[in-house]
């Protein structure tokens, strides 16, 4: 009876060579390094909430409900296509020229196709290469060989195989792995890129509306405060008013005026920071003048979310496969430490005449297998090895740090939700009281109760509110468009 150990040996061999084993380790998930939850302030709605009342929102968000383009019902952020979510058809066809014509998403999909053309090239590996060949041939022998000169001539045909290895310890596949990985890093490269671009077209749109607001909100201050400058001299030249009052009505004037002329400036950066995004012209002579809520199509994004939503983010996909192709580098780096078998061979028909070059007696065949033991390579292999295993170490640690980085994306944009509301609102209560207090402080100096400056104090406190409103509401809208983005919606157009 044969050697158990011997057989063991030998079944373990016969599957290793039929199943095309690997000596990769067994790849297995790491531990989310971040908490299961976000970190709500106590000052939020959701942290006020009654315990688990915001539970049922596991990686959930408003979904589209039928026939409306009001989003209802439950659904992931990640499977919120953009046009769902920016509502907006101006910004829609900003993003779609963006999505066509940026030239670093245009790159992002050829780095695509160059990993793609990359792992064919490494999976033509796993086959073996087989070529056809004709040929014909005529040499002259020397004399000293035959004691005459001979003169031969041949023709050839056949199919070679070239050098194949017996991927017995799984050095071929190993690599085949180590190549998909990287091109499905590649693909979520990809798709990481294009929600950048979304996020920053639709940022840029946001800053280019609030920069136009900001700029009708100055010229209609300029305009009340020329009108106020004009009755402010009139009166000065009745001796109602002193010179003083004309002196600090002028200051207005030119204040706004300056606002104005800054205005016109940031806007043109805009556009011009727009068209750059999208890779195109941009009409802008049909935007809108205002911020306001109908940019979005869905409401407000739910503010306490499992951390398992990050595992569908493009970014930590991207890392993800990016460590799983570091785990198989580290069974190829093994495999070389162990004997290879290459298969090289030939068959085919030779003859002297062309007529007869198929006929019989004339075939030909060669058979040459090829073993190598490592012996001594100077540490080469348990450099790779260790090299290998390194960049395995790399790879975890850039993947843990992407999801740490997404979790205080999101932690930050989620922070910022419930505060930018109140801010908000109390910007919006500011704004009604120095409304107010401009119009009482106007009529307390025609009735000779209050000097100019007063009047001058209550107009610029007013116009410095209305400005903190708009960049407020700037604020919100760019958080919403952030935490979209942190949670991974945006890669694709439509809901499904």
């Amino acid at each position: 009876m044969a050697n158990p150990r011997a057989r063991t040996c030998l079944l373990a061999a016969l599957a290793c060579l039929l199943g095309a084993c690997t000596l990769e380790p067994r790849y297995r998930a790491p531990p989310l390094p971040v908490p299961a939850q976000w970190p709500i302030p106590p000052t939020t709605a959701a942290a006020e909430a009654p315990e688990g009342a915001a539970a049922t929102a596991l990686e959930s968000l408003p979904g589209p409900t039928p026939n409306s383009g009001v989003i209802g019902g439950t659904r992931r952020a990640v499977d919120i296509g953009w046009r769902d979510f920016f509502a907006d058809p101006h910004l829609q066809r900003i993003i779609a020229s963006a999505l066509a014509n940026n030239r670093d998403l245009r790159v992002a999909v050829l780095d695509i196709q160059l990993a793609r053309s990359e792992y064919l090239v490494q999976r033509a590996n796993s086959l073996p290469q087989i070529d056809a060949s004709a040929s014909y041939t005529k040499e002259k022998l020397p004399p000293a060989e035959f004691g005459f000169p001979i003169t031969a001539a041949y023709y050839e045909v056949g199919v070679a195989l070239s050098s194949f290895e017996l991927d017995l310890f799984g050095h071929v596949r190993s690599l085949n792995h180590a190549a998909l990985q990287q091109y499905l890093a590649q693909t979520q490269a990809r798709r990481s890129a294009q929600l950048s671009l979304i996020a920053e077209v639709a940022q840029a749109y946001l800053t280019l509306v609030s920069d136009r607001e900001l700029l009708k909100l100055a010229e209609d201050t300029l305009r009340s405060q020329l009108a106020s400058y004009g009755i402010t001299v009139k009166e000065h030249q009745h001796g109602q008013v002193s010179g003083l009052d004309v002196a600090q009505a002028e200051t207005t004037v030119d204040s706004a005026r300056s606002d104005v002329a800054r205005y016109e400036g940031n806007i043109a950066e805009d556009i011009d920071a727009l068209n750059l995004l999208a890779g195109a012209s941009v009409d802008t002579s049909k935007l809108p003048d205002a911020l306001d809520d109908r940019t979005f199509g869905i409401a407000a994004l739910p503010a306490e979310l499992p951390s398992t939503v990050l595992l569908r983010r493009p970014d930590v996909l991207e890392a993800e496969h990016t460590l799983r192709a570091a785990n198989a580098d580290i069974g190829a780096a093994r495999a070389a430490f162990f004997p290879a078998i290459d298969l090289t061979g030939n068959a085919g028909t030779i003859s002297p005449q062309f007529s007869s070059l198929f006929g019989p007696g004339t075939g030909t065949w060669m058979y040459s297998p090829q073993v190598s033991l490592p012996l001594f390579h100077g540490g080469q292999l348990v450099g790779s090895l260790a090299e290998a295993k390194v960049n395995r170490a790399i790879a975890l640690a850039q993947y843990e740090k992407a999801i740490q980085t997404a979790f205080r994306e999101v932690a930050d944009a989620l922070a910022l939700t419930g505060t930018l509301e109140r801010e908000r609102e109390a910007q919006e209560a500011l704004v009604g009281a120095t409304g107010r207090a401009y119009e009482l402080s106007q009529q307390r100096y025609k009735a000779g109760r209050d000097s100019y400056l007063d009047v001058l104090d209550s107009q610029r406190s007013y116009y410095s509110a209305q400005q903190s409103l708009i960049a407020t509401e700037l604020a919100q809208q760019d958080n919403r468009v952030t935490l979209y983005k942190a949670l991974g919606g945006g890669w694709q157009e439509r809901s499904p």
